[in-house]
């Protein structure tokens, strides 16, 4: 696990300034404090810093080629380079060390920007082919590992893993994108290509960027989707057998490192399931670590304890007072953008737990996704059985006006939220989703947002960001729709980005089994009724581990891994979340009205309505602006449309 960057000059050979990408190079070290190393020949310019996993010894970035015309900078895993390197070997190629890194400059040499799709792994990489004057940027298909890019000037391509060593190198401009703002404050997160400054861009996972010297920047090019086809008639029985061979594979792939090696153990099916594998393939007790809270409501631990009981892991516990909020400016520098998803907390301590121990860790994520586990895709079925029996026509004018008149019951469980399930019948199942996981919903957005701000937004809503994978998806499963929507976009923009900026935090690699393109690719040719069955998530796969782990950890209620923000905003923290939400800095953007941010927070901490989302979204935006604007002198701040 490393941090790349990089300073190309598209139309011509001026020399890299050698101070200014140690500047980038060294707003990453954390990301790899073992080694940091530079490369640069006319017009461009690499960095690399390295965490040492693998070929610890003779591993070091920048790499080259044979005659040193093909260079790479890499961050990630690429899992099958054993078998890689036996390929090239056959075709030709000479090996200089035993690393996944070299795989990739041979694979360019042998098999140009098709590459990629011989690459099994988490990857974000830049190489250079000197010969062909081209510089090649790619991202795994999943989007484990961040890559961004911007263009300064007319002619200067800067990349990197984190948009902190973007922003080290001066030119990068803080002006703020209206539609990534739109975007943060609907899904919590920035979507991808967008990142909240107008100049920059993430590399959408599955794409490769090619950029020739002497011509202007091209779009990416997607290598790889993901097609729910559902058509696979094995039968239940197989299809429990084989998952447990897929998952094992998935897991001993992930298994191979020269540093110490464990998981995250939350209790939950996931984690629970990769320890079981784990322990399988291990000679030695696994090293497990897990979080727990002072709040029972909140605390998982027992049933982690229980998965490492059950297989003698070298457990590690911390208990984590449920008043751990001293992390929110900490965070809102860690993530570059502003980052609403609160459970960044727990993630960032768990891996500051690990680290104590291991130097790389394997996670659960990524199950909820492929195997069907959110409680949002049971609910969303419910109604999609209710819209399939109207038309468009009947159920828009009429639930849309039940759904108006309704009164909202913000304290109820999502299922009982009559007004919630009448407006959702009134949309198309696109809409639906999207607003059902929308932290603040289209119409608290309209009357978030300030008419100055709305104008800036020329009609832009967040939710053409779903409705722009929806129209690639290939399906009309209801199951298959909105889980392709969760591993295009709440994957990658959400859960993906914690887990990456939490742990390398720490320096600490994290490895998801769960995430394997492969596993990934078999499952969705599954039917839907083997991932959900009535009202139970990840039928398959808790059928499948229940020779392998309790069946309270398999079929207790999904906990996840959460903190009390409702209690935190009306106790400890509601003089400092008054102090953000109603203090100078949010209303002196102009961006937002002023009368309903004081709805907000009164409603909440009077008791009538439970607006700790939205107050918390706000709460890491206005952090987002101090820490990361403010600070800069002679930097825009406002928003352009």
């Amino acid at each position: 696990m490393c941090g790349i960057t990089g300073i190309f000059e598209m139309n011509g050979t001026r020399a890299i300034d050698e101070r200014q990408l140690q500047r980038m190079n060294d707003a990453q070290l954390h990301r790899g404090p073992d080694e940091g190393s530079l490369h640069r020949e006319p017009g461009l310019g690499l960095g690399h810093r390295r965490l040492s996993i693998i070929d610890v010894a003779t591993g070091q970035q920048p790499l080259f080629n044979e005659d040193g015309s093909v260079v790479v900078v890499f961050n990630g895993e690429i899992y099958n380079y054993p078998q890689l390197i036996r390929e090239l070997q056959a075709l030709g190629h000479i090996f200089h060390t035993k690393s996944d890194t070299e795989v990739i400059v041979h694979a360019w040499e042998s098999w140009g920007a098709d590459c990629v799709k011989h690459f099994r792994g988490m990857f974000a990489f830049a190489l250079w082919d000197r010969n062909q004057q081209a510089l090649f940027l790619a991202r795994d298909r999943l989007g484990v590992k961040p890559l961004y890019y911007a263009l300064v000037g007319e002619h200067t391509l800067l990349f990197g893993s984190e948009l902190k060593s973007l922003l080290a190198h001066g030119g990068l401009r803080r002006e703020m994108d209206p539609k990534a703002v739109e975007q943060y404050f609907a899904l919590g997160y920035v979507a991808e290509p967008r990142t909240i400054f107008k100049q920059a861009r993430k590399l959408q996972p599955a794409h490769t960027l090619t950029v020739y010297r002497g011509h202007a920047l091209a779009e990416p090019v997607a290598y790889w989707d993901i097609c729910f086809s559902l058509k696979n008639s094995i039968s239940e029985a197989d299809a429990h057998v084989e998952l447990v061979q897929r998952l094992r594979e998935s897991v001993r792939l992930r298994m191979v490192s020269e540093v110490p090696l464990g998981a995250f153990l939350s209790g939950g099916v996931d984690s629970s399931a990769v320890v079981a594998l784990m322990a399988g393939l291990s000679p030695e007790p696994v090293n497990t670590c897990a979080i727990g809270f002072d709040d029972p409501v909140f605390n998982e631990s027992a049933f982690a304890q229980k998965v490492a009981d059950r297989y003698r892991t070298k457990h590690n516990l911390e208990v984590v007072r449920s008043d751990d909020f001293d992390l929110i400016d900490t965070l809102a520098r860690l993530y570059d953008e502003p980052f609403a998803d609160s459970s960044a907390i727990p993630t960032y301590r768990v891996c500051q737990l690990a680290r104590n121990h291991v130097t790389v860790a394997l996670s659960g994520d990524g199950g909820d996704e492929s195997f069907g586990g959110y409680r949002r895709y049971r609910v969303h079925l419910m109604e999609e059985r209710m819209r399939s029996a109207l038309p468009m026509a009947v159920r828009r004018p009429v639930f849309g006006l039940l759904g108006r008149i309704y009164p909202k019951a913000d304290w109820a469980p999502r299922v009982f939220r009559a007004k919630t399930t009448l407006e959702g019948l009134a949309r198309n199942s696109v809409e639906s989703y999207f607003e059902s996981v929308s932290i603040l919903r289209s119409p608290m957005r309209q009357a978030l947002f300030s008419q100055r701000f709305k104008n800036e937004l020329a009609g832009y809503n967040a939710q053409e960001v779903f409705i722009r994978h929806a129209n690639q998806a290939a399906t009309d499963d209801p199951l298959a729709l909105i889980q392709y929507l969760d591993l295009k976009t709440y994957l990658v923009g959400d859960i993906n980005t914690k887990v990456d900026r939490a742990s390398m935090a720490h320096s600490l690699e994290v490895r998801e089994p769960l995430m394997d393109h492969e596993l990934v690719e078999w499952l969705a040719t599954l039917p839907s009724s083997f991932k959900v069955r009535g009202q139970e998530g990840k039928y398959l796969l808790k059928k499948s581990m229940e020779s392998y782990l309790p069946y309270d950890v398999l079929y207790r209620p999904k906990m996840g891994f959460s903190v009390p923000l409702a209690r935190w905003f009306r106790g400890p923290l509601k003089q400092r979340l008054r102090d953000a939400v109603l203090g100078d800095r949010l209303v002196s953007t102009g961006w937002f009205d002023p009368t309903y941010l004081r709805h907000l927070m009164d409603a909440h901490q009077s008791g009538a309505r439970d607006y700790s989302a939205p107050l918390w979204t706000l709460m890491m935006f206005e952090s987002f602006l101090r820490q990361m604007v403010d600070r800069h002198d002679g930097d825009q701040t406002r928003v352009n449309a």
